[in-house]
């Protein structure tokens, strides 16, 4: 993981392989944003023109490279686009800085240190820098090279992020302007470290390929970190499984070698007023089993497991952050593949709920797991459940590939989620629940189908999740499958591959919930 310091040293006399500083898009051209007076001034106040004869706008995420000044201990100065000028000069986005710290920390790939003089006005655009940093220089590199580290997933903890055949991640950042002896300064670069370092562990596993996490190998790397972290683990295996009756997690896993598990992850603390349960979709690899997926739509079902990896890095952040909030997090684990014994099309499963699901689909297998995992969450009580998977292709379709859909049967925490998403640097979008979609999962021969209506079809996912929520009790369904994991060209603090989105919302609901601002 990249070390991040504050720094109160001057940009002309940090030892650093590069400074950064941060160019905004003027109406006349590039503008030097605030924090970077004295590199400016060095440059005899002529580092705007000096980049826009480079070629530099000050359009987001674009990076330039130039000689740094006489007199710097540092050789390079690199310039990252921070987008429109705001309408005050010192309220960017804390977004805004997230992405230009991640853009910059990737083009330092290789380097091993280097001073962040980014606009800081205040704690938050602390934090904003700090995760975006440290966000943006993750690599994932575990299977480059000698391999000697292949086997992290499988139960002793995450990858190790360094280049093999490769530049290595950025080593050091400095936040320049930050004080080291602000309480809140240093508490927002503590919460930052926290938070990403358990968002990247997610990250690592949903890149590490299927053959080296199935279910037993997730739940013992999750079973590691909570035992790390004081938080209490229970794992039912196949067994647990099948005399608890949970029949949608094993007539997902019934065709594979690789056996289900159903993983409780449990923070509480002393303070608590409020309880959250999040669940996710933890398919290690998902075939279709029986419904096979057609040629060119395997090679990234690793990623199926990105629900449950998002709620395990919640879970493990909330217990270091130590927030007055309890917070069990549920991993529905299996592996969807087709085989002799695997669920066929037009079977009936018994849930754990007691309802019975005729199984239209076999690649709808998803909401099969969630739904057990949902009713078993439901026992608690807690005052709230939020589901979170990489559920439908249709969501997708709907919001395209950086946008993750919102459902609940509440609207008003509805809304609240969607507010947290955004905050935090998550796009995401509210969704209705259309009562007449339900018509469409009526079934000849059990309580309900696990498919509807085509058209809708992530809205109809999330009715058949609706049904085996306890009575009274709030939710709200997060279908990541857009932006769970990125496939094209890296952007911001966003790598390509898994990314692990929710993770950051998921933090900030509990964080929220914990201060009473959630009711």
């Amino acid at each position: 993981m990249t070390a991040l310091t504050l720094s109160t040293a001057a940009a002309s006399g940090l030892r650093a392989d590069a400074i950064v500083v941060g160019v905004a898009k003027g109406a006349k051209g590039p503008v030097v944003a605030l924090g970077a007076e004295s590199v400016d001034k060095a440059y005899d106040g002529k580092l705007a023109s000096v980049l826009e004869t480079l070629g530099a706008s000050g359009g987001e995420g674009e990076v330039t490279k130039l000689p740094a000044p006489s007199g710097f201990k540092a050789p390079v100065v690199l310039a990252v686009g921070l987008g429109a000028v705001p309408e005050k000069d010192s309220a960017y986005d804390a977004d805004t800085l997230r992405r230009a710290a991640g853009a910059a920390a990737r083009a330092l790939a290789g380097t091993k240190r280097a001073g962040f003089a980014l606009p800081i006005a205040d704690a938050a655009d602390v934090g904003a820098v700090a995760e975006g940093a440290l966000l943006g220089a993750y690599s994932f590199d575990a299977y480059k090279g000698n391999g000697k580290d292949t086997k992290a997933a499988k139960g002793k903890g995450k990858a190790e992020n360094g280049a093999k055949n490769g530049k290595a991640p950025l080593a050091e950042v400095a936040l320049l302007g930050a004080k080291p002896r602000d309480k809140a300064h240093k508490a927002a670069v503590e919460r930052a470290t926290a938070v990403t370092e358990e968002l990247n562990r997610a990250r690592d596993l949903i890149n590490t390929p299927p053959n080296d996490l199935n279910p037993e190998a997730f739940a013992a790397v999750a079973g590691a970190a909570a035992k790390e972290h004081g938080v209490k683990v229970q794992v039912l295996d196949e067994k647990a499984l099948a005399k608890g009756g949970f029949g949608g997690i094993l007539g997902v896993g019934v065709g594979s070698d690789a056996p289900p598990r159903l993983v409780k992850l449990s923070y509480t603390s002393s303070k608590a007023k409020k309880h959250l349960a999040f669940v996710g979709k933890g398919i290690t690899y998902d075939s279709g089993g029986i419904s096979l997926k057609p040629a060119g739509h395997n090679e990234t079902m690793k990623c199926d497991m990105s629900g449950a990896a998002a709620v395990f890095a919640a879970v493990i952040s909330a217990a270091r952050l130590g927030l007055e909030v309890n917070v069990t997090g549920w991993l529905a684990l299996a592996e969807n593949m087709p085989s002799g014994s695997a669920t066929r099309p037009g079977d009936v499963l018994r849930m754990y709920s007691g309802k019975t699901v005729e199984v239209l689909n076999t690649d709808a297998e998803g909401r099969l797991v969630l739904a057990d995992a949902i009713t078993k969450a439901s026992e608690d009580k807690p005052d709230a459940i939020v589901d979170v998977a990489t559920l439908t292709g249709a969501m997708m379709m709907a919001l395209g590939g950086r946008t993750f859909g919102i459902m609940a049967n509440d609207d008003a925490f509805r809304t609240s989620v969607h507010e947290i998403a955004e905050e935090v640097g998550e796009p995401s979008w509210p969704m209705p629940l259309p009562e007449h979609l339900l018509k469409g999962m009526d079934s000849p021969t059990a309580d309900i189908a696990n498919m509807g209506e085509r058209m809708g079809g992530g809205l109809v996912a999330g009715l058949f999740l609706r049904e085996f929520v306890g009575e009274g009790i709030t939710w709200a369904h997060l279908d990541i499958a857009g932006p769970a994991y990125n496939e094209a060209a890296p952007f911001g603090y966003t790598p390509k591959g898994g990314t692990g989105s929710a993770v950051r919302t998921l933090v900030r609901l509990a964080e929220r919930t914990a201060a009473g601002d959630l009711g």
